[in-house]
């Protein structure tokens, strides 16, 4: 303990003591930068690791896994938090029903009906990016360019779903429009990376939306929404070659400026 001293004048004074407060707060901002780190760390590995699979087992996700899922995506930021996107999860025989009209009409070569507008046409640096995604999934399973048979077989994979277990149908309504369509982008960008923390591998399939018309003939949704696209989920098999390859992404000096003045 601090003793206290005696001046010249043979007053008594107090002993300093360091501020208690200034340590505290010194010791809370260590702590708050230290969890500001990790937290970023953590994010950052997830973001990196995530991937779209490919090629997925037939074991189901427990549903208890699935509404943790639901539960931390409905954190989504929207418009005004009007929160437009619907979720529909469909599994078992529903799924494999719609799995088998879907592949069918596909491979039948018949049009698809789209609730949304359709990409006009892919051009530039978007064409480059798209073909070798393209080019990077079907070297990983030794399909060389050129060979149309095989990359159309490959192609129709994704009207079985990739084989998983699960699907999430994303929809909005319609009186939303693209703003609705936008949110929900980011709902679906926040399911796929929850879903990833917990293990569980996904793939966005813009393709299935497509085919909207046939959705409805198996699923029951509502009338007025768009159909956006479907989330397929479950575990990924990993030992299977069109998860061996990851794809690139740009720099941010292709995507992003800054303006000061």
């Amino acid at each position: 303990m601090a003793r206290s001293k005696a001046d010249a004048s043979g007053c008594v004074s107090a002993p300093k003591l360091a501020s208690s407060c200034s340590i505290s707060v010194e010791g809370e901002d260590r702590v708050r930068s230290q969890t500001v780190e990790a937290d970023f760390d953590t994010l950052v590995r997830l973001i990196h690791s995530r991937h779209s699979c490919r090629a997925f087992q037939e074991r189901a996700v427990p549903e208890a896994t699935i509404r943790k899922i639901l539960e931390t995506a409905q954190r989504s930021a929207s418009d005004c938090n009007v929160q437009p996107w619907k979720v529909t999860i469909v599994s078992g025989t529903a799924l494999d029903s719609l799995r088998t009209a879907m592949y069918g009409r596909a491979a039948s070569g018949a049009i698809g009906v789209s609730d949304i507008p359709p990409i006009g046409q892919y051009f530039g640096v978007y064409q480059e990016r798209r073909r070798d995604c393209g080019w990077s999934l079907y070297g990983s399973l030794g399909i060389e360019r050129g060979d149309r048979i095989s990359s159309g077989k490959q192609a129709l994979e994704n009207f079985r779903f990739f084989g998983a277990p699960h699907i999430a149908l994303i929809t909005s309504h319609a009186s939303l429009g693209m703003r609705g369509v936008f949110d929900s982008g980011g709902y679906i960008a926040l399911f796929m990376l929850t879903a990833h923390a917990l293990g569980v591998a996904t793939i966005a399939q813009g393709s299935i939306a497509h085919r909207a018309d046939v959705i409805r003939e198996h699923i029951a949704l509502p009338a007025d929404h768009f159909v956006i696209c479907g989330i397929a989920f479950g575990w990924s098999d990993d030992g299977h070659p069109a998860n061996s390859f990851r794809m690139k992404r740009a720099p941010i000096s292709d995507v992003a400026s800054f303006v000061r003045q």
